[in-house]
């Protein structure tokens, strides 16, 4: 499998509402970041996460694409 491309190096803030189903890309390619626009397709192997948002908050969403949390910034960014 080879890596998706780093979007960008720090986390994406973003509002989520509660019930809300979000798909967060994890190829790095999408221009609607941190969430998919069906790039992936070109690069084969990735797929979107989607996942509903279970309470309306502010969280950070990982932009480098290598956290061990997805789709949430875990700060691996730090070390890249």
């Amino acid at each position: 499998m080879s890596d998706p491309v780093i979007a960008q190096t720090s986390p994406y803030r973003v509002d989520l509402e509660e019930g809300e189903k979000y798909a967060y890309c994890t190829c790095g390619l999408s221009d609607k970041q941190p969430f998919c626009n069906g790039a992936h397709k070109e690069a084969g192997e990735f797929k979107p996460n989607v996942f509903i948002a279970e309470k309306t908050e502010t969280v950070g969403l990982c932009g480098c694409k290598r956290t061990g949390n997805e789709p949430r910034c875990d700060g691996t960014h730090k070390s890249l």
